[in-house]
């Protein structure tokens, strides 16, 4: 089977149309793992030692208090609700970026936690680009930004690929961020280093992405512009000299159409945006990162995957409130809310799925500094978490599920990744009978969960 064959057969996916109201998904993704306790579940009558340093506040929606440092979100909690009860087996971040991004809890045969495997399972992106076509301007129907996942060892973080799917159905990523180990955050006002605290490094900058995409398009490649725009005139050229326009692979129209048209062009310029729009989402790589997220889904992206931060940014195992407070809170909680109102604004809203969670949890006592700068943290804990969601038809202001009183384990209604993954899918549309087949044509059920109920809206 020659490789255009294999795509056409891997892109075989059985699905009815669904009920469900979204016509998009934004998944927020905070590598490293968000500490239940300092955000969105806080435990104030709990000991010092797992409380932490900061107060919980009202937000609008009475009974919901959240921290003191997401005020913003807490103006707009009508509008939002949380998963307060989702849980892995795992403290390990692979393992958990593997769970959480796939919505699969087993670890796939041969997983290995240092580098993806053609086994893995098929991130959520991967089975939104399949199950889904895309809509518009041949835009990818699902795309991550601003960065791959890669922590500063160089370990490429499985989870976030095809996997089983091949490697033609990785979701395209959008590099608008430089690779740094040696920083963290949201550049340039929010970047901080674990143990230095905050700083800031003069070589970031987020910048007009080049894209990861199929059929050879080498990262080389597109750094030549001017090569690359002479190939691909060439290739229309060759085209409309083709007897059919439609033999025509269309993974090179999606270049040709991602690299010459201007609409789609604008959807990845976040640096042309109404300086207002800028302000209100914040000038650092979060709030570029979700207006460029909110841009992709009006221009007719499905999925689009936003990681909020390079190498494990909320792995806060130490100087954790420090960091919280002054670099990590404020960008999110600004960014956040920003795309939030924009997309209620604009009437997308509703039919625009918020995700927000990472791989983990954080530990309920506070660690005495486990690093040279000896500040407090919480180190690694996968058996709790809290998601938050928005938008997208899921009913709004509530809180599903609970976590025990020293925010350790469910106490109430437990969700697994598989539950997460079911929610996305369903608010798509995307059918519980849907199946995607590999190129033996062996079915491969989409569904391994039920929707989270009391969450989704029939």
């Amino acid at each position: 089977m020659n490789h255009a064959s294999a795509l056409r057969a891997a892109d075989r996916v059985s699905t009815r149309p669904g009920a469900g109201r979204a016509k998009s998904v934004i998944f927020v993704f905070l590598s490293g793992g968000l500490t239940q306790h300092d955000s969105f579940d806080p435990k104030p009558d709990t000991p010092d030692g797992i409380r932490g340093e900061f107060a919980p506040i009202a937000t609008r929606t009475p009974g919901i208090r959240i921290c003191e440092h997401l005020p913003m979100l807490a103006e707009r909690s009508n509008k939002w609700s949380l998963i307060r009860s989702l849980t892995t087996p795992y403290n390990e971040h692979s393992q958990g970026h593997m769970a959480i991004l796939s919505g699969r809890t087993p670890m796939p045969q041969g997983f290995n936690s240092s580098r993806p495997e053609p086994g893995d399972w098929p991130s959520i992106a991967s089975v939104v680009g399949a199950a889904l076509a895309p809509r518009t301007n041949n835009l990818p129907p699902a795309i991550v930004l601003p960065e791959r996942l890669i922590h500063q060892t160089g370990r490429v973080i499985p989870g976030q690929f095809g996997g089983m799917m091949g490697s033609r159905r990785d979701p395209w990523f959008i590099e608008a961020s430089p690779f740094n180990p040696r920083s963290y955050g949201a550049y340039p006002e929010f970047e901080f280093h674990f143990v230095r605290g905050r700083e800031r490094n003069p070589n970031l900058r987020f910048q007009t992405p080049n894209l990861s995409l199929p059929q050879g398009l080498t990262r080389s490649q597109l750094t030549n512009r001017d090569g690359l725009r002479r190939m691909l005139d060439q290739q229309r050229r060759e085209m409309h000299r083709a007897a059919s326009v439609e033999s025509f692979d269309r993974y090179r129209q999606a270049a040709l159409s991602l690299l010459t048209d201007s609409h789609v062009q604008r959807a990845f310029d976040v640096e042309s945006a109404d300086p207002r729009v800028l302000d209100r989402y914040g000038r650092n790589a979060f709030g570029w990162s979700l207006l460029m997220a909110r841009q992709l889904i009006e221009a007719g992206v499905t999925l689009v995957q936003v990681n909020l931060g390079n190498n494990e940014t909320w792995d806060t195992h130490e100087n954790n409130f420090p960091l919280l407070r002054n670099c990590l809170l404020p960008p999110t909680d600004r960014g956040l809310s920003a795309l939030i109102d924009d997309l209620d604004a604009r009437g997308l809203l509703d039919e625009t799925l918020i995700v927000m969670c990472g791989e983990m949890g954080r530990t309920p006592r506070v660690n005495a500094g486990t690093g040279e700068a000896r500040v407090p943290g919480r180190d690694h804990w996968g058996a709790v978490q809290t998601v938050f969601l928005a938008g997208g038809g899921i009913r709004q202001g509530v809180v599903v599920g609970a976590s025990d009183r020293n925010g350790a384990y469910p106490a109430d209604n437990p969700q697994r990744p598989e539950n997460l993954a079911a929610t996305i899918y369903h608010a798509l549309g995307i059918p519980a009978t849907a199946a995607w087949k590999d190129e033996l044509d062996r079915p491969h059920h989409i569904y391994d969960g039920e929707p989270v109920a009391g969450l989704v809206i029939a």
